[in-house]
């Protein structure tokens, strides 16, 4: 990014709303969304700034700022804190209101009053009461701030929305917090007030980042999402999009319609997994695009209002397949195609979901549940046995959904053949898991585990198990705890083969913790008692459990994984 477009700074409240600078919440950025929890604790930590001596300063984030001339600036991140303290410094004014009106020292707090006023909230007419504001809220809420908020009158409660609401609510409660705390001391009452504001401002401070366009502002969200800071990317390209379309009044149908269409989808996505649906829909109908360059490539091919509402039109298409992947239980998809998408989920994979959008919308039944099976099958070589990088069996899969999409395959067949690449052979998938170690003591581990070892007890004996099954858990042969010399094997020995796959196999629960750490001819006793063939198995085999053993019977578990996680037109 050219540093003539992108300006990092810490500024102080007083800095950033002085000098005749002036901010606005973009029209069509989301409404005012704080309520007490948020109220209070900015409240809590300001009067612990205030009352510690020793605590010069409170840190209030990022705020990311949009101009062009640094005299006026789109917030892009940071309205609900701006407008937050700009509430509280409204609050103040009304407290001071009321010892004017008390002939409390009138003179010199209602001087007070003035440049507070000029200083912070903006110039306001003395004749029409109309505010020339520092800040200005989006369309929703804008409104209501400049007429009711700003000249501190009466405030209306019916007919409103409700941000408008909030926005009552929160100067309700800091006007109640500003009196308590003039009560809480003694002395000229207008002095404090006054002072509350000059320590806010002096007190509270920003990392601003200033950018001149939208692309700067969400290569800042994609730099400041890659830290930790949780920003709104979502809103981000709303705005942009809203932006194509607003042409003045002639346009506010086709903009409400949009609003409505659009928050109906964020609402069932969540607005947190909006960014990764809209990858995946994009790289399931157009050229693979990385998520850091995703909202560059719809900014230079969506400058139309006919390609917003495209695009709209396409992400309604999309979105149920895209659900019904991300939580398949509660889809009205078929039954296979729920545990196929399940066992996706379990894997943690989702670099098939653009291909699988795609297939979606071209594929027969039928064949949409083959592809399905197919991702598994190449999944679990891929990803979760083979471990490779993921960076190419993205891009592989992004070029088969742009051929679905432009109709260049329309049946499962050459589809499949198309993936050959990503498809590790049958004799390196069998080399991979026969030497594959996997530490169940983690959640996602674990879970994987056990679906492989219910996998391979269908294969043996035909049944079918719920792997989340409380009734049954992986049993570790070689125990996890186990004491040094268990079976003869050294501390080292045991570490190195406990978590491999040919060490693991299913036990009823009840069973599991009866064992514990017994020596493996006890064990053996109750694996010959038990439910599942593979465990029959083991014991029938393995008159004793040594590291050769432990070679063995993982090399066995290989040989039936290559026969059920299979693609015959690859194979």
């Amino acid at each position: 990014m050219a540093a003539t477009n992108f300006k990092t700074e810490n500024n102080t409240f007083r800095k950033l709303i002085g000098n005749g600078l002036t901010y606005r919440i973009p029209r069509f950025q989301r409404d005012y969304s704080w309520t007490n929890e948020e109220w209070e604790d900015l409240w809590t930590d300001l009067i612990a700034v205030l009352d510690d001596g020793d605590e010069h300063a409170h840190y209030m984030g990022y705020l990311v700022l949009q101009s062009m001339d640094d005299k006026t600036f789109d917030v892009i991140d940071g309205q609900q804190r701006l407008t937050t303290i700009s509430i509280i410094v409204l609050a103040v004014l009304k407290n001071l209101q009321r010892l004017i009106d008390a002939k409390n020292d009138p003179e010199a707090n209602e001087r007070r009053k003035q440049q507070i006023q000029q200083t912070y909230v903006g110039y306001l007419d003395p004749v029409t009461l109309v505010a020339r504001p520092k800040l200005s809220l989006n369309r929703n809420n804008n409104s209501y701030y400049q007429t009711y908020l700003i000249p501190l009158g009466h405030l209306p409660q019916r007919g409103f929305r409700a941000s408008e609401h909030l926005l009552r609510k929160a100067f309700e409660w800091f006007d109640r917090q500003v009196a308590a705390y003039l009560r809480s001391a003694t002395g000229d009452e207008g002095r404090r007030l006054a002072k509350l504001v000059e320590d806010l401002s002096d007190r509270l401070f920003f990392t601003v980042i200033t950018v001149t366009d939208e692309l700067n502002a969400y290569k800042v969200f994609e730099t400041l999402n890659a830290r930790g800071v949780r920003l709104s990317a979502t809103d981000l390209l709303k705005n942009y999009l809203f932006s194509v379309l607003d042409r003045g009044s002639e346009t506010d149908h086709e903009l409400r319609t949009l609003e409505e269409r659009w928050e109906a989808i964020v609402g069932r996505l969540q607005s947190e997994n909006f960014p990764d649906f809209l990858r995946v829909h994009w790289n399931s109908r157009r050229s693979f695009a990385r998520q850091a360059d995703l909202f560059k490539t719809i900014r230079a091919q969506l400058q139309t209002p006919e390609a917003v509402f495209r695009l709209l039109r396409e992400m309604e298409e999309d979105l149920d397949t895209y659900l019904a992947l991300s939580s398949p239980e509660p889809s009205d998809w078929p039954q296979d195609d729920k545990r196929l998408a399940g066992s996706l989920k379990t894997f943690r994979v989702r670099q098939p979901f653009p291909l699988l959008l795609a297939a979606k919308r071209v594929f027969s039944a039928a064949d949409f549940t083959g592809l399905l099976r197919a991702t598994v099958a190449i999944s679990m070589r891929f990803n979760v046995i083979g471990s490779y990088s993921t960076a190419e069996q993205e891009r592989t899969y992004n070029e088969v959904a742009e051929r679905l999409a432009r109709s260049e395959l329309v049946l499962l067949e050459p589809v499949l053949l198309a993936m050959r690449s990503i498809y590790p052979d049958d004799a390196t998938f069998r080399t991979a898991f026969a030497d594959k170690t996997i530490r169940t003591t983690d959640a996602r581990n674990n879970r994987v585990v056990r679906f492989i070892l219910c996998a391979l007890e269908k294969h043996l004996s035909g049944q079918d198990l719920s792997f989340t099954s409380d009734a049954f858990t992986i049993e570790h042969v070689l125990p996890q705890n186990a004491a040094d010399g268990w079976g003869g094997l050294s501390n080292d020995d045991a570490a190195a083969l406990c978590y491999r796959l040919g060490n693991m196999t299913l036990l009823e629960a009840g069973a599991n913790r009866d064992l514990g750490v017994a020596p493996y001819a006890e064990k053996r006793v109750a694996y010959q008692k038990s439910v599942f063939a593979i465990t029959r198995a083991l014991a029938r085999e393995s008159a004793e459990w040594t590291p050769e053993r432990i070679g063995a019977r993982q090399a066995w578990m290989a040989d039936q994984a290559t026969s059920i996680w299979r693609i015959a037109q690859l194979s």
